[in-house]
């Protein structure tokens, strides 16, 4: 499939001179065609460290994975920040729908891709996670023995959301088959339609009693900070089925066997700090693995925080340089 991608810089960070950066494409095993940007530092030489980025869930490469991809670029890298599968400026049809499965295996096939270059050591891969990406990305190393570190950023496991609500508020039978009967009756309406109903971005006007989390989206996704024409949170969000498979489809099984390096890291004001605690806890639960792993908490960071620093550096770029540089050498 035949991509259309812009070629002028619509970032929501501006372009390092440190480095240079190139739109590439590459396909998945489902035959889905995903667009990343690419970038490398301007003196880079002979085979290179790789890191592939994704996040946040309902984000785009121009936001946060693209700032993530590009910083690390400039630390000595090569780097792609990609947009997953039916988003942003990759393939995929229909739009705006999410899987377990087809998501967890974009970073597979981003762990391809930079496995096949000339100028990348394939044993020397590791991938970077944000918000719902994280929980995909520690599934990806779970089950992908190429990739030998990990970061997992502000995270959330997508699958213990859907099926369990916020803080497992709504987890009971009786609220999941509520919930599904609702789905369902959409998936009627839809087949009828010929479409699909989109459930909406964050919420905007912002309700003067939003909870804090959805203020906190509302200060990225709908303002000059973090606005982007193609990201789903900034306009009409997902399908209202979108996410439909995650309900009874968990990830991170068997998260306690990864062998290789991962870094689990969260604002410690966050919202959603708990399913990084919680992650944690599990990898290294019975684990013999446990020694590569750790559980980074920063100090007074919300959870858009560690999107683009939230203006006061939140994110720590220093950690992750020597965190890759060790365990990717």
């Amino acid at each position: 499939m035949e991509l259309k991608l812009t070629t002028e810089w619509d970032k929501t960070f501006p372009k390092s001179e440190k480095v240079n950066h190139e739109k590439v494409t590459f396909h998945n095993r489902y035959g889905i065609t995903l667009a990343a940007d690419m970038y490398t530092p301007k003196d880079a030489a002979g085979k290179m460290a790789a890191i592939a980025v994704c996040g946040p869930f309902g984000a785009v490469k121009e936001q946060a994975s693209g700032l993530y991809a590009q910083t690390m670029a400039e630390r000595g890298f090569l780097t792609i920040a990609f947009d997953p599968s039916f988003t942003g400026e990759s393939g995929g049809e229909p739009r705006y729908m999410a899987s377990p499965d087809i998501n967890t295996e974009d970073f597979q096939a981003a762990v391809d891709f930079l496995s096949t270059r000339d100028n990348v050591d394939p044993d020397k891969i590791g991938i970077i996670g944000i918000c719902g990406w994280g929980g995909m990305a520690l599934n990806a190393a779970a089950l992908d023995t190429r990739i030998k570190a990990t970061v997992a950023s502000t995270m959330y496991d997508m699958t213990r959301v859907n099926a369990k609500g916020y803080f497992d508020a709504d987890d009971s039978e009786e609220k999941r088959y509520e919930m599904k009967k609702a789905l369902n009756a959409q998936r009627i309406t839809d087949y009828k339609n010929g479409s699909y109903a989109l459930g909406g971005g964050v919420v905007d006007p912002l309700p003067d009693d939003a909870p804090f989390f959805v203020k906190d989206y509302y200060d990225y996704y709908k303002t000059p900070r973090g606005y982007h024409v193609r990201s789903l949170n900034s306009n009409g969000g997902w399908n209202v089925t979108g996410c439909m498979s995650f309900i009874n489809q968990p990830i991170l099984r068997y998260s306690n066997e990864i062998r290789s390096a991962v870094l689990v890291m969260h604002g410690e004001k966050a919202h959603s700090c708990y399913f990084s605690r919680d992650a944690y806890a599990d990898m290294i639960n019975g684990s013999k693995y446990a020694d590569n792993k750790e559980l980074m908490i920063i100090p007074d960071a919300v959870h858009t925080d560690l999107y683009d620093g939230g203006g006061k550096n939140a994110i720590p770029f220093d950690k992750l340089e020597t965190f890759f540089k060790d365990n990717l050498k």
